[in-house]
């Protein structure tokens, strides 16, 4: 095709035939076969063509230059900024498009045209924040889930402050290999917080009930993080300081840990807390009824009344030597046995301890006897009841608010493989709060 062949058929063709006749002068022009003063006719022509009022010729030409290295950059630019179902084409492929040019191209874009940039083989760190920053909710899905996206831990994070309600978009950023266990936390808390918000004030449950069920489950979820987390002792200490930050490393969350048999994460955190080397830490906490331990507790700005529980938990955890980084479900008997303690020593100022004890010793309970069920329901000993329709009081046998993908059995090395909350079960406990 040249610009001699084309004018006079572009005086009379349809917007279709016009746009098939585009595409081939474009192809010729890329060719690089015209004469010089050819050459600089089809670049003039093309240069007209990028104003014409059919998209249906600016797409041909999108379509033609679209993974050309050797088209002038303005024609590229130009389309790049047209309307979204033309710059989406080149947005998504060209070589010549720079991160400057691709950045500023995201902030004017809509949702299709982000996508398209989102979904580039490769994307750098650079146009990766400008899209978590300004993307629409299905660009920031698609740069999720492209392998080729370089997105640093800032980027997700602010993927997740934006549009962390979203369960896609958790899916496709829990999906990325080597995510971080502090995103995975923020992960997890954005999920049970997307619930809450619309279940407060359903079946009689006060915005109150549902923030504690909502931290319980949090809780959960961190313990369960911790144990995917626990080989890798600079990931693990990282994912505290990021607990610490956000206010989530409490006396309640190292409790449940403890009661889970995971002292790792109390020797962790007590190594964050207290500024002590962590052969330091755990040299005392191996001598949990000394006065040394107990200072090291107070360096960290434990709570004082809290100090006997977590004697008696690294005491049980001792006796049923059990006591690992890998653990993330409560144990029955560490719990009876912190009760106990607990309550020889109790002259009124544990009572509200001795309660949430309670209440843990009544979830270890449950999670056995879904355990037990289950393993029944395996070996066809019994029908799997949780397959049944059950009367509303049966909901508490649902399974846990948070439900993180990992081993849980004592002392069984554990795999990373993500992390989420089971919100029909979220809802369930809510509903039979």
């Amino acid at each position: 095709m040249t610009v001699q062949k084309f004018l006079p058929c572009a005086r009379t063709a349809s917007p279709s035939e016009l746009a098939e006749s585009a595409g081939a002068l474009a192809r010729s022009f890329l060719c690089g076969n015209l004469p010089e003063p050819e050459r600089e006719e089809a670049r003039l022509t093309l240069t007209g063509l990028l104003d014409d009022s059919s998209p249906l010729v600016r797409r041909a030409l999108a379509e033609s230059f679209a993974d050309a290295a050797n088209v002038p950059h303005y024609m590229v630019l130009t389309l790049a900024n047209d309307s979204s179902d033309v710059a989406a084409i080149v947005l998504a492929r060209s070589p010549l498009l720079s991160d400057a040019e691709l950045v500023e191209c995201a902030a004017a874009a809509d949702s299709l045209a982000q996508s398209a940039i989102a979904l580039r083989p490769y994307v750098s760190a650079p146009v990766a924040a400008a899209l978590a920053e300004v993307g629409a909710r299905n660009a920031l899905i698609s740069l999720a889930a492209n392998p080729g996206a370089e997105l640093l831990e800032f980027s997700v994070r602010r993927m997740i402050e934006r549009h962390g309600h979203d369960p896609d978009l958790r899916a496709a950023l829990l999906a990325r290999p080597n995510l971080p266990a502090s995103l995975r936390s923020d992960l997890a808390g954005a999920a049970a917080k997307a619930l809450a918000a619309t279940i407060t004030g359903s079946a009689g449950l006060t915005p109150e009930r549902v923030g504690c069920l909502t931290r319980e489950a949090r809780e959960k979820a961190n313990v369960k993080i911790a144990a995917e987390t626990a080989g890798d002792a600079n990931e693990i200490l990282h994912f505290v300081a990021h607990l610490r930050r956000s206010g989530q490393l409490t006396a309640g969350l190292l409790l449940r840990g403890l009661l889970c048999g995971n002292k790792h994460l109390l020797e962790t955190a007590l190594c964050e807390l207290s500024g002590l080397s962590m052969p330091r830490v755990m040299g005392l906490v191996s001598e949990r009824k000394s006065a040394g331990f107990a200072a090291l507790y107070r360096k960290a700005h434990m709570p004082e009344r809290l100090l006997p529980a977590f004697v008696a938990g690294l005491e049980a955890i001792a006796k049923a030597h059990c006591g690992g980084p890998m653990n993330a479900r409560l144990q029955g008997p560490i719990v009876a046995s912190v009760l106990r303690a607990c309550a020889s020593v109790n002259h009124g100022e544990l009572d509200r301890l001795i309660a949430a004890l309670r209440r843990l010793e009544a979830e270890a309970a449950r999670n056995d006897a879904r355990e037990f069920r289950r393993a029944r329901a395996a070996s066809h000993a019994i029908p799997d009841l949780t397959s049944l329709r059950r009367p509303p009081s049966a909901a508490r046998m649902q399974p846990s608010l948070a439900e993180i993908i990992v081993p849980e059995r004592c002392g069984t090395p554990a795999k990373a493989v993500g992390v989420s909350i089971d919100l029909a079960a979220f809802a369930a406990e809510l509903a039979a709060a």
